[in-house]
């Protein structure tokens, strides 16, 4: 791919340069900006996945915390970094703005890998290591060296989350929307900045995985805190070629402002006509300039009817409130129904929303038990080489990159012929393939540990954890390809159908119920590993530290059945759900195009 070259001089009236003026096209913005923004991601995915990815073997051979402590651990640290991607946006669009978000927050993010790094160098900060010749248990990391440890990794996850907040919106600010050249070069925008993701995750999953195991962990981390610096500067760098935009405030404010002003009215007697109801016309009679377009006011709300009528009363205009003539609506007190129905639009959203976070509680499983099962198994290639544990992963990253050129070249021609569809699968059931094969996974999962287990009782391995049990490696990577595959299905039909549905005016919300998803994933698998742990006790634990004396398979069961239910409820949720232009189209209205709004 060639790097286009921006053109023009215009002065752009929506955009400011680094001193307040208003941007020029031929100085600011463009494919330069751009590039440095696309840097400081990269460096960012390559920091955080090179952490991520290879944590749950720092943790059990180092730290020596059980399995059951690790897996949590490291998914509590994923989960934290993609929900603090909710209060960096929020911060971003309400106080900072995005560039000032990513500076800082790349700082933070810099403060803790640089912590974690010194952690890893200084002998005090980890616990001896094991003697297994003398038969002592491992000592088990103290307080204060978990304190540090955690303060390490949460820092990252705070800077983590305000930087990847921003970046994908502050990248597209330097492409003019209403300018045709630009907006085709945000579309390769958005395609470079996939295409590094992938990069830099390929780079973690392999090349830093093996020197934090080869070469020690301080070598591993301090390239990752080498890698966030430097792409800080290369960030700080550009500040006099950006475009700046004015702060739009958070779409979770608008959210917020129409279920109050409901609550204040729940005892106001409903009016006699909905036509009474304030909205985008009698704002603008009042002063205020109409900002987007009118939605009409739905006749059926799918679902319970108090919910319909309770937030319509948000758009209720009290007698007191009289006529106003100087624009100054409180919006707290009163929203338009254009408004009100953008609230609705989200919160149809929310039982698809809700049924897609146990993916990503099976996604989980890959960076957590699945790196644990690779530790025990034979992973050599030839007689010297050996496959990191972690590097397992390539083969996850290898089904996304496998599945999207299928689907494209493949899938949509067929489905497109089948459905009546020229895109091939709509989002919801690109998301429904995507459950569909994290169910595979986690059968797949379960049969390969069956297998382990087997063998490990055959050859007389069960009670020695540090036996490299005589099974390939390899007999993982078909739970490895399927969630890979199952991502790049539902992680496309997840953006997509969020960007789609969400209202013009709350386009933020589509990355924040996305990443939403993620986090809540996450914790759920912490969540569902701590009560397993608890509940099956020290005689047969399902998640022994030992996982020869385990039941691991178990646990992949569990997630298996509870997966399948899941999709029972997605398939319910899905044939319930009425596309929002379709919907508009059957009320006689098209929406209005402005060009791709992408954050």
């Amino acid at each position: 791919m060639s790097l286009p070259v921006t053109q023009g001089d215009k002065i752009l009236q929506d955009a400011r340069d680094y001193k307040g003026r208003p941007a020029e096209r031929s100085r600011t913005g463009g494919w330069l900006s751009a590039a440095m923004i696309l840097g400081v991601e990269a460096c960012e995915r390559l920091t955080t996945l090179g952490i991520a990815v290879n944590l749950v073997t720092y943790l059990t051979a180092t730290m020596h915390l059980g399995n059951a402590s690790a897996a949590n651990t490291v998914t509590n640290f994923l989960g934290t970094s993609f929900m603090l991607c909710l209060l960096g946006g929020f911060v971003a669009d309400t106080f900072l703005g995005r560039y000032l978000t990513i500076a800082i927050f790349a700082t933070v993010q810099a403060t803790g890998v640089t912590i974690l790094t010194i952690s890893t160098t200084t002998p005090s900060l980890r616990p001896p290591k094991c003697a297994p010749e003398t038969g002592a248990l491992c000592t088990p990391a103290s307080g204060m060296q978990l304190l540090v440890l955690y303060l390490a990794l949460y820092m990252t996850a705070l800077g983590t989350g305000g930087l990847k907040s921003s970046v994908s919106g502050f990248g597209s600010d330097q492409f003019d929307e209403s300018n045709k050249d630009e907006r085709n070069q945000m579309t390769n925008f958005f395609n470079w900045f996939f295409f590094l993701i992938s990069i830099g995750s390929l780079a973690a999953v392999t090349i830093l995985v093996y020197i934090q195991d080869n070469l020690g962990r301080q070598w591993g981390y301090g390239i990752c805190a080498c890698a966030i610096v430097a792409g800080l500067v290369l960030f700080l760098s550009g500040t006099r070629k950006y475009r700046f935009k004015k702060l739009v405030g958070s779409p979770l404010t608008q959210i917020a402002t129409v279920f109050v002003a409901a609550w204040k009215k729940r005892n106001l007697e409903w009016p006699a006509d909905t036509s009474f109801l304030f909205d985008i016309d009698d704002a603008e009679a009042e002063g205020q300039k109409k900002k987007k377009q009118r939605l009409p006011h739905s006749k059926q709300f799918r679902i319970p009817p108090l919910w319909n009528s309770f937030l319509d009363r948000a758009a209720i205009k009290e007698p007191q409130m009289g006529n106003g003539t100087n624009g100054a609506v409180n919006k707290w007190q009163l929203s338009t129904l254009t408004d009100v129905e953008e609230v609705k639009l989200v919160v149809r959203m929310l039982p698809t929303w809700a049924t897609t976070i146990l993916f990503w509680t099976v996604y989980a499983q890959m960076t957590t038990f699945s790196v644990s099962q690779a530790t025990t198994m034979d992973r050599h290639i030839g007689k010297s080489f050996e496959i990191p544990p972690a590097s397992l992963t390539v083969f996850f990253v290898g089904g996304i990159l496998l599945t999207v050129p299928i689907y494209d070249r493949i899938i949509v021609p067929i489905a497109a012929k089948i459905l009546k569809n020229p895109q091939g699968l709509t989002p919801l059931q690109r998301i429904g393939v995507g459950l569909v094969l994290s169910i595979l996974a986690m059968v797949a999962a379960a049969l390969t540990e069956l297998k382990r287990l087997h063998v490990a009782r055959s050859h007389g391995l069960t009670n020695n954890p540090n036996a490299v049990i005589p099974l390939g490696v390899f007999w993982l990577v078909p739970q490895f390809l399927l969630v890979g595959a199952g991502e790049a299905f539902t992680y496309i039909g997840q953006l997509d159908f969020f960007l789609r549905e969400c209202p013009k005016g709350m386009k933020t919300m589509s990355t924040g119920l996305f990443l939403s998803t993620l986090s809540l994933g996450f914790f759920l698998s912490s969540l569902l590993v701590s009560i397993v742990h608890k509940m099956t006790g020290d005689k047969k634990p399902w998640l022994a530290d030992n996982l020869n004396q385990g039941k691991l398979y178990n646990f992949y069961w569990l997630l298996a059945i509870l997966s399948a239910f899941n999709l029972g409820f997605y398939l319910v949720g899905a044939k319930w759900y009425v596309y929002k232009d379709k919907r508009l189209a059957d009320e006689g209205i098209e929406l209005e195009d402005t060009g791709p709004v992408c954050h």
